[in-house]
């Protein structure tokens, strides 16, 4: 069965050293079919455009299809998970920002709804990565995110936004849990 890798970028993009470019890269050299789209305005994104981009993305998606959000496409992807048709096969939701206090920019995915049923619904399986400290979801994001939605949690303690200013290039562990379906760790 042919597999896809869907990565959704959050706020502001994910740039040339954060883990998901170099996911998509390690994944394509792989010979892994790989999507990597590019939201609109991702420094001022609209979730109803962000949005009309990831069902044109999973319309896409044949066979098994694995997602990987990070940050506010984590948000999009609760947004959207009522509305997703056909599940996906598994949903990484990494760096969730924090569900009721805005991203600047981008309160346009504000308030987010936080229905489990609708993202079990729309995912065979779903997990969510976060830290104890992350800026941008102060109370973190098993607190915030992960048990609203009834979802399994790694925490990645003192490990910041896991982006690529907090030292998340490579990631072999998310690489990892996409191809081998293994555990999630910091390295």
């Amino acid at each position: 069965m042919e597999r896809t890798f869907l990565i959704l970028h959050g706020w502001q993009g994910s740039g040339p050293d954060h883990w998901q470019t170099w996911l998509a890269q390690r994944l394509a050299d792989a010979g892994e079919d790989v999507r990597y789209p590019g939201f609109p305005d991702p420094d001022f994104p609209q979730v109803e455009q962000w949005a009309d981009t990831l069902h044109a993305e999973l319309a896409q998606c044949g066979g098994e299809c694995t997602v990987v959000c990070h940050s506010l496409a984590c948000l999009l992807w609760a947004h959207e998970a009522a509305r997703i048709e056909t599940p996906v096969d598994r949903v990484l939701l990494v760096a969730p920002p924090c569900p009721v206090t805005p991203i600047p920019n981008a309160s346009d995915f504000y308030p987010t709804p936080l229905d489990a049923e609708a993202v079990h619904a729309s995912a065979r399986e779903a997990r969510v990565v976060g830290t104890d400290n992350d800026p941008y979801c102060p109370a973190g994001a098993e607190r915030s995110f992960a048990r609203p939605l009834e979802l399994p949690a790694d925490v990645l303690p003192g490990q910041g936004r896991l982006n690529s200013e907090a030292g998340y290039g490579p990631w072999p562990a998310v690489e990892a849990w996409c191809t081998e379906r293994a555990p999630l760790s910091a390295t």
